[in-house]
């Protein structure tokens, strides 16, 4: 990966915001590249248990769907783990999923995110009737979210295995 993954040093504002999220989302993949089965499922924080590299992928999968999907275009929380009371964490239990399949479904999310921002204006606000964003403002929130836990997986690669990496 280099500087040419970046968005376009002068572009209009959806560009960029699309261009530096689908830099992040890119890079969920690229710090997995290589990983050891054996290590797919391994914790490595002793407090967070389910915070494995395949829970990880699996939760940022939900968490796009939850904004994109149920916050902004108003679908059913039945259809994502991250609304159920039980058991918690319900969206990062991947215990025997592989992390190929994880990673396919999450970029299957991330396309189906990416026409739902293609479909609307970034000042489209959300139909969720308690908390009702802009969609300027989840892809800002997604921008962050995902940067924050590609730094997650930066840090557990490292902790796993020894690999490190700027990209």
């Amino acid at each position: 990966m280099s500087y040419e993954m970046r968005p376009p040093l002068v572009a209009d504002e959806r560009t960029q915001l699309i261009g530096w999220l689908d830099l992040q989302r890119a890079l969920v993949r690229r710090k997995l590249d290589g990983l050891a089965g054996a290590d797919e499922h391994r914790p490595v924080l002793p407090a967070s248990p389910l915070m494995t590299p395949a829970g990880l992928v699996s939760h940022m999968r939900w968490t796009e769907h939850c904004w994109f999907n149920v916050i902004f275009l108003g679908e059913p929380e039945s259809d994502n783990p991250q609304f159920r009371k039980e058991p918690q964490s319900a969206d990062m239990r991947v215990d025997g999923v592989p992390l190929a399949r994880l990673l396919d479904e999450f970029e299957a999310q991330c396309e189906r995110s990416n026409e739902i921002v293609a479909a609307h204006s970034l000042d489209d606000v959300g139909k969720d009737p308690e908390y009702a964003p802009t969609l300027r403002w989840i892809m800002l929130h997604m921008l962050e979210e995902t940067g924050r836990h590609v730094g997650h997986l930066d840090a557990m690669r490292e902790l796993l295995d020894g690999q490190t990496g700027y990209y």
